[in-house]
C-alpha cells in the first residue's frame, strides 16, 4: 500500500497540484496586500476618507465594553456580534482581481496549446477524380 501511495504522491499530476497551490497561496497575499494597501485607499479617500475595513454594523453590543465603537478593532476586542461589511467589500475586489488575473493566464495558455488543425487529405473519390483529370490531359 505505500508503494501505491508513493507511486500516486510522485506522479506529475499531484506535483504540479501543490506547485499550484503553493503558487496561488502567494498570489492570493500579493492580491490582498494590493486591494487593502493600494486599491481601497484611493476608492476611500475619493468617498470621503472612508476606511473600507472599518465599516461596519454592530448587531449586539460587547459585553467586556459598551459602544459605540470607533473601529473594527475596538468592537471585537469588545466581543460584539457585527456585520463587517467593509471586509466583505475588500474581499469582493479581492476576487475580482483574483478572477481576472486567471482569466487573463488561461486565456495565455490556450493561446500557447493551440494545434495547428490538421488540413484532412482528399478523399477517395477526390483522388479518383484527379487520377481521371489526369489520364486526360495525356
Amino acid at each position: 500500500m505505500f508503494k501505491e501511495f508513493k507511486e500516486f504522491a510522485m506522479k506529475g499530476n499531484v506535483v504540479d497540484l501543490a506547485v499550484g497551490i503553493i503558487i496561488g497561496s502567494a498570489f492570493g497575499t500579493i492580491v490582498k496586500s494590493l486591494v487593502d494597501d493600494i486599491v481601497m485607499p484611493p476608492i476611500g479617500y475619493l468617498l470621503g476618507n472612508v476606511d473600507f475595513t472599518n465599516l461596519f454594523i454592530v448587531l449586539k453590543e460587547g459585553r467586556a465594553i459598551p459602544g459605540p465603537y470607533n473601529s473594527l478593532a475596538d468592537a471585537t476586542k469588545a466581543g460584539a456580534v457585527m456585520i463587517k461589511y467593509g471586509v466583505f467589500a475588500n474581499t469582493i475586489v479581492s476576487f475580482m482581481i483574483v478572477a481576472f488575473s486567471v482569466f487573463l493566464l488561461i486565456k495565455q495558455l490556450n493561446r500557447f496549446k493551440k494545434e495547428d488543425v490538421a488540413v484532412p487529405g482528399p478523399t477517395p473519390e477526390l483522388k479518383v477524380l484527379t487520377e481521371i483529370r489526369d489520364l486526360l490531359k495525356k
